[in-house]
């Protein structure tokens, strides 16, 4: 009976034993596993703040001093898209009757240039003569030049469907600015683009003395807008200028621009990024420029646009009904239904576009011609 009750006792105190070693390992797992999640959770704090702060603090602070890095945001000219482009062959993207040319501009700046002859050109002729090109810009056709947006070149796809349409209605002169393309590889600066828009345009108005209109897309509106009345200042007067897709100025579209929506509710974007670009001189100022262009607009946006949002486009052209005089020309304003999805690029799909390009090419002319007789 003693044996039993010692080997009841011993029992027991085995299992009490094991009880507290099995309370106490779990009390230590408990505890391994509270500071196992506690490391996690600062170390994962810890990531989060290191890459909060390189994000919203140091990449703007660093977009603030760098000019290089305002000029790349802006002018996307590092962008060559098609990677493989081949300038020299206009044909092989299907552009038929038109060719690859460069031209030097006064600052010894090289500018690649495509020429595409309007669709009624027969084939029947040599089109390999340069000379005959430059001479078939006087044949009476209209003539159009292009100045396209940031991002990619003159060979760009989406701008090949809009030549396709526009040389229905015109000579078409489509070129790259410095930096984009094969055409020179320097710093571009609005200044020096602009030059060589207005470059272009007087090496085509020495060749010809037919109705030369202007299309500008996307950043291309406000580079054309701007050099149109440089232009004019010279004795230069382009007959029409079409905006695709505009914005009223750089400071407002930064701040709407898909790559700025994480920054722009920082309380320190604006000190950091939009007032660093305007004394860098990225303004680009289109509701300026636009109140003195003597010549008739239309402006062209569709609502889907996310690139420059449309109420940017509608802007300028309430700015531009408030500053411009009725002898200065007809301005019109277009839009396109965001369920046509045309979007920032493809405009050039809208069937109805070519009563509207028809119209205004009609408009312009006769305006230009009474402007004409009223001067003599």
């Amino acid at each position: 009976m003693r044996q039993n009750v010692s080997e009841v006792k011993g029992r027991k105190g085995f299992f009490k034993f094991r009880y507290n070693l099995i309370v106490d390992g779990n009390d230590k797992q408990r505890k391994c596993s509270k500071n196992l999640a506690t490391r996690v959770a600062f170390t994962t704090c810890k990531v989060f703040t290191i890459i909060f702060t390189a994000i919203f603090v140091i990449l703007p602070l660093i977009f603030k001093y760098s000019y290089k890095l305002q000029s790349a945001v802006v002018f996307l000219n590092f962008l060559h898209i098609p990677i493989n482009a081949d300038y020299e062959h206009p044909e092989k993207y299907g552009l038929e009757n038109a060719r690859n040319f460069y031209l030097l501009t006064d600052d010894n700046i090289k500018i690649g240039v495509w020429q595409i002859l309007h669709q009624n050109i027969t084939s029947s002729t040599n089109y390999t003569d340069d000379q005959y090109y430059e001479d078939i810009l006087g044949n009476g056709e209209n003539v159009i030049i292009y100045h396209h947006g940031n991002a990619g070149t003159r060979l760009t796809p989406h701008r090949i469907e809009l030549y396709k349409f526009l040389r229905k209605y015109f000579h078409v002169i489509a070129f790259d600015y410095r930096s984009y393309g094969d055409s020179s590889n320097v710093d571009p600066s609005e200044p020096n683009i602009v030059k060589d828009c207005m470059f272009v345009f007087k090496w085509v108005a020495n060749r010809t003395n037919a109705n030369i209109f202007i299309w500008g897309h996307s950043l291309g509106t406000s580079l054309a807008t701007q050099s149109v009345v440089q232009l004019q200042n010279q004795g230069y007067k382009p007959t029409g200028l079409i905006l695709e897709a505009p914005f009223n100025n750089m400071r407002e579209e930064i701040s709407e621009f898909p790559l700025a929506g994480m920054f722009k509710y920082l309380p320190w974007f604006t000190y950091t990024v939009v007032e660093p670009m305007q004394a860098n001189g990225f303004t680009f100022q289109t509701d300026k420029f636009i109140c003195n262009v003597d010549a008739p607009i239309i402006i062209l946006h569709a609502e889907d646009d996310h690139v420059v949002p449309y109420k940017l486009g509608y802007k300028l052209y309430q700015n531009a009904l408030r500053c411009r005089q009725g002898a200065q020309g007809k301005l019109l304003f277009v839009k396109f239904d965001e369920g046509h999805n045309y979007n920032h690029k493809f405009i050039c799909r809208a069937p109805e576009l070519h009563d509207i390009i028809s119209n205004f090419i009609c408009e312009a002319i006769s305006e230009c011609r009474e402007k004409k007789l009223l001067t003599v």
